[in-house]
């Protein structure tokens, strides 16, 4: 079958399913993709174990879709995709048993999960049954409906890269589609039209973002006129959906890459409508950065940063950090352009964003944090640090510091070496600091001498409002002077309330 994007004398129709040459090799392939695919096989028994009792049973098996492109690409994982033209309570009858857990969340798409334990590791398994789906114009889930042929179900899949298929146990290679040319191209292709595959799934539109950072592939140009074309589409797909999807784009290798597909198509618009909007028109003379490309840039320096794998929280900061800057930009008389409490309003444009996408309570706390404290370090000046600013500026990031640390370092995008490497020592100055107060006090846990109970024995008092402000006073005290021995927390605390009793 040609591809649908192709003329079709650019591209003659794939042979059916390719059966492995003595050697194991299969045609079409080559040696380097070959040996991917044994490699898979090798380390994955499992695969030939499963396909086994399916073809006893009178039915088809094919590793299918990431795990065949994952293969061909040298990273394959333990998470194996399979097709079959089982039904879905026919597969749970068959993983039953052989499976070391079981389970059917998404039977009702068609697709049943299982593990098996095995001594090369635990591999986690799907298996879907042919199908294909499709959206309406209303709803926000697809309709699916199982098919009988495994082209069937390839046609169905987002991009031909991902539309090939191994026959188990046999081994026949299947690629009705080329997705292994589009493979070799590091292209991404729909096997249908675009317009076809982004009707039936908008979410498709954002996947082909996502596969750009994680696989570092070009969509083709009718895909990416396609997405162009339909980006208000993906609206009609849930919150969750997306945001999966962006959170994956973000955590990937070049999510550069698929921030400006986003951007450039229109897409984000509609998913993320406040990075678009930090493309502030220039004025002639240049008074001030392009925001948007500065954003990517600190979100670069940022991942250069990390030191445990990708950050979500940091990746999420860096990149909406100054999204407050369009609705806070202010053309000053002088002619310079100021964006007064950008950081502010930015840190609400966080949280209302971030609650639109569904993401947890805890981490929009984290993240709008972080951006209402990215210009913290900026209000010391040249590094004047008192005791006290070191100690807020360690209370108020608590658990986020090191992050805010990061953060910080990435805000920093001049090209303007003496100034960046100013900014630097400056910032090495302040880590240290808080390095030297850790050593002396306890930083991390930053508490007044007396806590509730104390309070309310030392003035007679039963639980109350006049309780917390008791203790917010003596919190200050602790920020602007250090620790406190008991005695002079109680006599602090003892003036304090003869002050608030006179002022009533």
């Amino acid at each position: 079958m040609p591809n649908a994007n192709e003329p079709t004398a650019a591209r003659p129709a794939a042979a059916a399913p390719q059966a492995a040459g003595p050697a194991g090799t299969l045609p079409g392939l080559s040696e380097a993709q070959t040996l991917g695919l044994q490699e898979l096989l090798r380390v994955s028994p499992v695969a030939d174990e499963i396909a086994r009792r399916f073809q006893e049973a009178g039915f088809r098996l094919a590793l299918v879709g990431g795990s065949v492109r994952d293969a061909l690409l040298g990273r394959l994982g333990n998470d194996l995709d399979f097709t079959t033209d089982a039904r879905p309570n026919q597969v749970l009858k068959l993983v039953k048993g052989w499976a070391d857990a079981v389970w059917d969340v998404g039977i009702a798409f068609g697709t049943v999960g299982a593990r098996k334990d095995t001594p090369a590791g635990s591999f986690l398994i799907e298996i879907t049954t042919y199908r294909s789906e499709a959206y309406d114009r209303t709803s926000r889930k697809p309709e699916v409906t199982y098919g009988d042929t495994i082209d069937q179900d390839l046609v169905r899949r987002d991009f031909t890269v991902n539309a090939m298929a191994v026959d188990l146990p046999g081994r026949g290679f299947v690629d009705p589609h080329h997705g292994l040319d589009d493979l070799e191209a590091r292209v991404l292709r729909t096997p249908a039209t675009p317009e076809e595959s982004f009707s039936d799934d908008p979410l498709r539109m954002m996947r082909a973002a996502r596969f750009a950072a994680q696989l570092d592939f070009t969509p083709a140009p009718e895909v990416v006129a396609a997405m162009t074309a339909m980006a208000e589409r993906i609206t009609i797909v849930s919150a969750e959906r997306v945001q999966a999807e962006l959170n994956k784009l973000l955590l990937a290798e070049h999510p550069l890459l698929g921030l400006r597909l986003l951007v450039d198509t229109g897409l984000a618009g509609h998913v993320l409508p406040e990075l678009p909007a930090l493309r502030l028109e220039e004025d002639e003379h240049h008074r001030h950065k392009d925001v948007y490309e500065h954003s990517l840039t600190v979100l670069e320096q940022a991942i250069a940063l990390e030191q445990d794998g990708p950050d979500l929280t940091l990746r999420l900061a860096a990149l909406l950090h100054d999204i407050g800057k369009p609705r806070t930009r202010r053309f000053e008389s002088d002619g310079r352009v100021s964006f007064h409490h950008h950081e502010m309003v930015g840190a609400k444009l966080t949280r209302k964003r971030m609650r639109e996408l569904k993401y947890s309570k805890e981490l929009i706390d984290d993240v709008s944090r972080l951006v209402e404290l990215h210009l913290r370090f900026h209000g010391y000046g040249g590094g004047e640090w008192t005791d006290s600013a070191v100690r807020r500026y360690v209370t108020d990031a608590g658990p986020l510091l090191e992050r805010l640390h990061k953060l910080t370092r990435s805000d920093c995008t001049t090209r303007n070496k003496r100034k960046a490497a100013s900014l630097s020592r400056t910032y090495d100055g302040l880590e240290e600091r808080i390095a030297q107060l850790k050593e002396q006090e306890e930083l991390d846990s930053i508490r007044p001498a007396l806590d509730g109970n104390q309070i309310m024995e030392l003035l007679g008092l039963a639980p109350g409002p006049v309780i917390g402000k008791a203790y917010k006073h003596l919190l200050e005290l602790r920020l602007e002077h250090g620790p406190m021995e008991q005695e002079a927390a109680e006599a602090a605390l003892k003036e304090w309330w003869a002050q608030e009793q006179q002022g009533h």
